[in-house]
């Protein structure tokens, strides 16, 4: 299978504040699959470390309230181009692009609210099918039946 990961989840130093979220369960399923890395913050042109995002409104702002929006809307949209033939993606969870079902609030004070980042939206957009780190379980029974 080939799957499109968060580039974070595989240990690559792509966070906004230059660090990772290794998962070695993650790496250690996918041995076997061709993995495509992905970071549409860093696709998008970012610099690594950069100011923190978050997603207020619909829109992604800075912790300096700057408004990203587009820049991370086109980035993520090519981005998105170039992983369609991906069998799904694994992204990374509560991200202002790769969160899936939960993001923080906009308020820089770590509240969870329902919602999506702005890649994540355009898979489900897409259809293309979304698991984040939190559905290791599930996404193991997938790969054994394959």
């Amino acid at each position: 299978m080939k799957i499109a990961v968060s580039s974070c989840l595989l240990g690559h130093n792509v966070r906004f504040d230059g660090s990772n979220k290794r998962n070695d369960r993650i790496i250690n399923m996918l041995k076997n699959h061709e993995i495509i890395p992905i970071c549409p913050e860093q696709y998008s042109g970012f610099s690594i470390p950069h100011d923190p995002l978050e997603i207020k409104d619909g829109k992604v702002y800075t912790i300096n309230g700057i408004d990203v929006s587009d820049i991370l809307i086109n980035g993520s949209n090519d981005l998105l181009n170039r992983i369609t033939d991906c069998d799904f993606v694994i992204l990374k969870s509560k991200s202002p692009t790769c969160g899936y079902m939960k993001i923080y609030d906009g308020s820089f004070t770590d509240t969870l609210i329902d919602g999506n980042g702005i890649f994540a939206q355009m898979c489900v957009n897409k259809k293309i099918k979304i698991f984040t780190e939190n559905d290791l379980d599930l996404l193991e029974e997938i790969l054994l039946d394959k």
